[in-house]
């Protein structure tokens, strides 16, 4: 049988867009080996052109969130996820509504919209690995785990880098607004919703030793109490309470975030309703991102 030396072929045409090009299309060229003579000879050659053509046409179809995500410093790498921080005060449907706003005014749009509601602070999870509102099997109820409700935001790739730290500013100014100053301390806007589910808590990674925890002691204008944290868990799921001007501060690294049902991302506030652009559009492109969707738990409720 014949053999034929190694031939390259360049498929740059393949990825018409310049940006894509040697970036997010890296394989211009296939060297194809030819192990038989004749018509069999351009198997190879056919297979890696498709396979290619497959590849960049994913890559065109993601152009665009690609050109935003290297704006705004997300990461695209898969295997190294950016970091993220988490924000707990009280309900959390109307916070989530604030985080999404300042991550448009940082840049981000679709589905680099990165903020999600959910529940961490706790350091276990239910039966089956289930941590739900009220209305999941009792073992999985988050508030009987030791967690609080919470909104998680991404930042870029690297915590320590100046656009980590800008985006941190952003979303830590974000938090303490959120709270109104009283003769007692500073206390968030929906004081009816009491108990350690509604705790106030930070999720940086890492907890105070973060670089990241400066930051929120800079921003702090209300001069909230910030305090170390370790959790709450089933069997203590109080330690951790619902204090006044108390900042719960805790390793988001070791007290993982869970996210919430789908009925409870991008949700009205409580007694104030958001723009349908929000509620319904905005939601169904972080669904169809990823971003959010079913968890296991029941997905109903009276909202």
């Amino acid at each position: 049988m014949q053999r034929h030396e190694p031939v390259t072929r360049n498929f740059s045409a393949l990825c018409p867009a310049p940006r894509l090009r040697g970036q997010a299309c890296k394989a211009q060229s296939v060297r194809c080996s030819c192990q038989h003579t004749g018509s069999q000879s351009q198997a190879p050659f056919r297979q890696a052109t498709l396979t290619l053509f497959a590849a960049c046409s994913l890559c065109l179809a993601g152009a665009a969130r690609s050109e935003e995500a290297v704006a705004t410093g997300i990461s695209l790498d898969s295997s190294a996820p950016p970091p993220t921080v988490y924000f707990g005060n009280g309900c959390f449907w109307g916070r989530q509504k604030d985080f999404v706003d300042v991550e448009a005014q940082l840049g981000r749009k679709g589905g680099n919209i990165s903020a999600v509601v959910g529940y961490a602070g706790g350091s276990t999870a239910g039966n089956k690995g289930l941590t739900c509102y009220y209305y999941g099997p009792r073992d999985s109820v988050y508030e009987s785990l030791g967690h609080a409700e919470v909104t998680q935001v991404e930042l870029s790739a690297d915590a320590a880098s100046s656009k980590a730290q800008e985006q941190m500013t952003a979303f830590a100014d974000t938090y303490f607004k959120q709270f109104k100053k009283t003769p007692l301390g500073m206390m968030r806007s929906d004081p009816q919703d009491m108990g350690p589910g509604y705790r106030n808590v930070v999720g940086l990674p890492g907890g105070v030793q973060s670089p990241l925890f400066k930051i929120l002691q800079d921003r702090n204008i209300n001069k909230m109490e910030l305090v170390a944290g370790n959790g709450n868990d089933a069997r203590d799921k109080g330690r951790e309470g619902d204090k006044i001007n108390r900042v719960y501060v805790v390793d988001s690294e070791q007290l993982q975030f869970h996210r919430a049902e789908l009925y409870h991302q991008y949700h009205n506030a409580m007694g104030k309703p958001f723009p349908r652009e929000y509620t319904q559009s905005m939601k169904q492109v972080a669904q169809n991102a990823g971003r959010i969707g079913t968890t296991g738990c029941p997905e109903f409720g009276p909202f």
